[in-house]
């Protein structure tokens, strides 16, 4: 949201405006100013520091005075403060030391960095807001009982109207990142209807659930989109507590008395239940319609649903006072590293980078003389050369990025000509460092066409890539500006994931593998059987018998699951109908599975 403190107000301006020092209740008393004392000897100045001295703090806030007018004007003297104000200074964790003396200073640091992120109170609960908390409530209790698929995507959509009007009743308006956030987390629940394989349609739900946080706080720095989603845990309690106390204002005030919409809802459900089994009872085809839209209702289920309509109606809320309240992750202060010197700083990188240079030449050297000379010079399989060199290139690639952080965070920034020399260094180790991923995803390649494609292989392979595209970020936020490069990573990030939702892996791998198998001859049937039903159009290519050996974990798991429309996924669909229009053949017994198995295998 577009008008959230962090986004609104500069960095610091509610205490500047109030004069209420980091660490104070805005409701605690003023205490009187004290009378200034007269400037001491040099020799005081230590004393002075202890109780009255000018903290950076003060300065920046614009009290002045002698040095005795700092701490003195509340309440203690120039010449070293009165006890009370010694007192008051360890209260409230005010740093009375002179930043600019290196002597130890034991005083609480980094809950300093958090002294600006408490919410606000929210506003009231809109009837809309609860409306919605009721209907997503509701929704869960119905939908997600038998799997998640197209039904997660239907409970969230209610959920999210609940955050839009109570954000509204805030007076929060709509950024465009919050768009782009939330229509982002939307798109990413669209995972699980759309794919069978599990480990996919989790890393979309963990990514919308970021996304869905980024659109509630308005995340914008590093601090922001790293710490956005703790901000919905801070709401487990304080969310139901504030739809508790609107439904107990509209209960007993002149808004309206929640009891008669209460008992007509259950007049209704009653009216619906008793009608509606008499009609299916009266006709058959009444009751299979009825039954494919209505979900499992029966006794043993009940505490089941009456869990899931309670997870339903708290998640509302913690989204809805979260997007009401949100806590300002941008507003945590970070300090600054110590600039370094240009050698200090550089050295260390000219050589990193030096190196670099070295290993890409002689990666481009193999590329351009042929792996045979270096598999004759090294007596590694092609494999084997392939397998060693990913991991260590993928790790050289995440220490890369570890070390461009920390260089930046000491980087020299006295003058145009260090920045100058910062771009330059930072910038020739983020082209060499993408060789360095080109090198690594070819290595991969290798792999794959001596072994075959994997889950695990095409997970790391897409997080390779990834890095490459933080790297390219990296470089264009040297050229234009890094303001936008927190949002710009995780966007990518979520991107990333949908992407790799949507291209279904357990689909892509069974494709190479059948790609493989007729080119080789060679296929491992055991990895195929534990492939989702995302699998199945791809493993449907294959002949008689080795399709049906493939196929048969696929049915019999496709057999046992008896599910609702919205519980289940399009790769189930498209399954079950190639099943349907091409049985499994019945020669394919385990007998002759497992004999395909070890000769495939070993070709």
């Amino acid at each position: 949201m577009s008008d959230t403190p962090s986004e609104a107000e500069p960095r610091g301006s509610a205490s500047n405006d109030s004069g209420v020092k980091p660490g104070t209740d805005a409701g605690e008393p003023e205490i009187p100013e004290a009378p200034k004392a007269p400037e001491g000897p040099a020799d005081e100045a230590p004393a002075a520091r202890t109780g009255g001295a000018l903290s950076k703090g003060d300065s920046a806030r614009g009290d002045s005075g002698g040095s005795g007018s700092g701490r003195a004007r509340a309440g203690g003297t120039g010449s070293g403060g009165t006890d009370f104000e010694k007192r008051k200074a360890e209260t409230r964790d005010v740093d009375t030391r002179d930043p600019d003396e290196d002597e130890e200073w034991d005083g609480p640091v980094v809950e300093s960095w958090f002294a600006d992120v408490q919410a606000k109170p929210p506003a009231p609960i809109r009837d809309a807001t609860l409306w919605a908390a009721l209907a997503t409530g509701v929704l869960s209790m119905l939908l997600l009982g038998d799997g998640l698929a197209l039904n997660l995507l239907l409970v969230a959509i209610p959920a999210a109207l609940g955050a839009y009007y109570a954000a509204q009743a805030a007076g929060r308006r709509p950024h465009r990142w919050t768009l782009v956030w939330g229509v982002g987390g939307l798109a990413l629940l669209s995972v699980p209807a759309l794919r069978d394989a599990d480990w996919p349609s989790f890393l979309a739900v963990v990514a919308a659930v970021a996304a869905g946080s980024l659109a509630l706080h308005g995340g914008r720095t590093w601090t922001g989109v790293l710490f956005g989603p703790i901000g919905l845990y801070t709401s487990l309690v304080t969310g139901p507590l504030w739809g508790w106390s609107g439904l107990r204002e509209r209960s007993g005030g002149a808004r309206g008395n929640v009891g008669p919409v209460v008992r007509a809802l259950a007049v209704a459900a009653v009216l619906l239940v008793v009608f509606g089994a008499l009609f299916a009872g009266a006709d058959a085809a009444f009751a299979d319609l009825l039954g494919g839209l209505v979900p499992d209702a029966s006794v043993s289920g009940g505490p089941w649903h009456a869990v899931l309509f309670v997870i339903g109606v708290v998640g509302a809320l913690v989204v809805a006072h979260t997007a009401a309240a949100p806590v300002q992750w941008d507003r945590v202060e970070v300090p600054a590293g110590r600039p370094r010197g240009r050698v200090e700083w550089a050295l260390p990188l000219i050589v990193l980078a030096a190196l670099f240079a070295v290993f890409n030449a002689v990666q481009l050297a193999v590329l351009f003389g042929g792996y045979d000379a270096v598999l004759d010079k090294t007596g590694q399989t092609y494999a084997e050369y392939a397998r060693q060199g990913f991991w260590q290139l993928l790790l050289v690639t995440l220490l890369t990025l570890l070390v461009i952080v920390f260089a930046l965070r000491w980087a020299p920034r006295d003058s145009s000509g260090d920045w100058t020399l910062v771009r330059a260094v930072l910038g020739t180790l983020c082209v060499l460092a993408l060789v360095v991923v080109a090198s690594a995803v070819r290595r991969m390649d290798m792999y794959v066409e001596a072994y075959g494609l994997t889950r695990l292989r095409i997970s790391v392979v897409t997080v390779e890539l990834w890095l490459g595209l933080v790297i390219v970020l990296i470089m264009a936020a040297g050229v234009w500006g890094a303001r936008w490069l927190p949002r710009a990573v995780l966007a990518s990030a979520a991107a990333g994931v949908l992407a790799f939702g949507l291209v279904s892996p357990d689909a892509l791998i069974a494709e190479r593998n059948v790609q493989r198998y007729e080119a080789k001859g060679s296929f491992d049937l055991d990895y195929a059987r534990g492939l989702s039903a995302d699998a199945a159009p791809a493993l449907d290519k294959l002949d008689e018998p080795l399709r049906s050996c493939a196929l048969r974990s696929i049915a019999q798991d496709l057999e046992g699951a008896d599910k609702s429309w919205y519980a289940t996924s399009l790769g189930e669909a498209r399954a079950r109908d190639i099943l349907d229009g091409r049985p499994l053949s019945p020669d394919a017994d385990w007998n002759v599975c497992n004999r395909l198995s070890t000769e495939l295998a070993y070709r």
